[in-house]
């Protein structure tokens, strides 16, 4: 009978790589907990209504991608391909608008696309991401930005590129469209055929298709940017500003524009080139009309969603595997001395020390090999003669210094015995 194997899509994240997603997890926690942003958790299923109105049905994400199914009561469900329309959902739903101020969260867990799965691309995703809801102010743009940059710097990224635009209202929009569609309809026979299918329903995104040939049309296409309302300019040049009064390079990129309908204004990415194709890291912008169209009150909200696995691609480039640290190795053999090895392994847990406890029950000397193979600093040793004296061997691996200690003395020893592996450590 063959072995089951993982769904096309999804990948298992083992043991080996887990301590990068545990690091960007915890900085992640450190610098948005000190930022004032509250952490949120949303179903990872939700009405596909919420995703049609929110993300938009003339998208990719919902005409293609999603993940669509009828439960028992014949309701229609998808796994959520994103979480912003669930983090306004709850919002919404949960009226924290009534709490009044502005609302900053953030979210982390799996997404779900059906897409052709790449290097940094599944089926099952994860996302990092923030929410700021109550805001207008484009003091709040510049802030998602600062801190995004802020994160991935300290996670360790470098060469990272923020590309930076303004989509404007929803009339600057309209306007924009219609100039589009003059433009590209003489050209139509010759775009490739996702953008001949877009060039009614959503435009727009055709300025961020891949194919060669469509941007060589695109070269001469008319610039978002000349459609800016003269409030939506002077918005777009604050936001500018703030981030060069924060010290945020960026490049203005006129054909950004994002995948989803909600998008108002502000938009950016912030991409690296060691990921090839798939060079966004980060992405996000402003979406002032989203609580709206979910049936909440007018409410202004800008935030942005890192891909996990991208990140983690970067991470594995430029730093080592974190290996877990730990403190002591326990060895024994015969009944009684492993049934004291069991009790001296909840003793130093209970006490604050990292331990692994041998089950193997195989001779001394196979133990000790895996003791140091597992990169402990002190092994405790048991056998026969130390379970019938009720005392255990320390002995310091990276030297082999040893000395007998009795059981009953370690709860004394807790400090002294820290002490040493720290100095060991270093």
């Amino acid at each position: 009978m063959s072995a089951i194997q993982a769904s096309r899509g999804t990948r298992d994240i083992l043991p080996g790589e887990v301590g990068y997603w545990q690091r960007v997890e915890s900085i992640a926690r450190e610098i948005l907990g000190r930022a004032a942003y509250q952490e949120i958790r949303t179903p990872i299923f939700e009405q596909t209504d919420l995703f049609e109105r929110g993300v938009g049905e003339a998208t990719d994400v919902v005409s293609k991608e999603m993940y669509t199914f009828q439960d028992r009561g014949d309701r229609s469900l998808t796994l959520r391909p994103e979480n912003t329309a669930g983090v306004v959902r709850a919002f919404v739903e949960h009226h924290l608008h009534a709490q009044g101020g502005v609302q900053r969260l953030w979210y982390l867990g799996a997404m779900f696309r059906y897409e052709r799965p790449q290097a940094g691309r599944q089926r099952q995703f994860h996302q990092l991401g923030v929410e700021v809801l109550g805001s207008s102010d484009p003091r709040a743009d510049a802030e998602v930005v600062v801190i995004a940059a802020e994160l991935l710097q300290a996670i360790g990224l470098k060469d990272l590129r923020l590309e930076f635009n303004s989509i404007g209202d929803q009339r600057d929009r309209q306007h924009y469209r219609e100039a589009l569609i003059t433009y590209l309809m003489p050209y139509k026979a010759d775009l490739d055929s996702d953008s001949q299918d877009r060039l009614t329903r959503n435009p727009l995104r055709i300025l961020d298709s891949k194919d060669q040939k469509t941007q060589a049309i695109l070269q001469e296409a008319p610039s978002l940017l000349d459609y800016l309302s003269p409030e939506s300019q002077q918005r777009f040049e604050r936001v500018q500003q703030l981030l060069i009064d924060s010290g945020i390079s960026y490049n203005i990129n006129s054909r950004l524009v994002r995948g989803l309908d909600y998008y108002t204004h502000t938009v950016f990415e912030i991409q690296s080139d060691d990921l090839g194709a798939q060079a966004t890291v980060c992405a996000g912008g402003r979406y002032d009309g989203l609580v709206t169209d979910l049936g909440g009150p007018e409410t202004p909200a800008v935030g942005w969603a890192i891909g996990l696995e991208r990140l983690i691609l970067l991470l594995q480039q430029l730093q080592p595997p974190i290996a877990p640290t730990l403190d002591f190795y326990i060895v024994s053999r015969g009944d009684r001395a492993e049934a004291q090895a069991l009790k001296l392994a909840q003793l130093f847990r209970n006490t604050g020390f990292s331990v692994e406890l041998d089950l193997s029950g195989s001779a001394f000397g196979k133990q000790f090999k895996r003791a140091d193979r597992s990169g402990a600093v002190a092994c405790l040793i048991l056998g026969d003669a130390e379970a019938e004296d009720e005392t255990v061997q320390l002995k310091w691996l990276a030297s082999g210094e040893q000395q007998a200690i009795a059981q009953a003395d370690l709860p004394k020893m807790t400090d002294e015995l820290r002490q040493q592996i720290d100095r060991w450590r270093c």
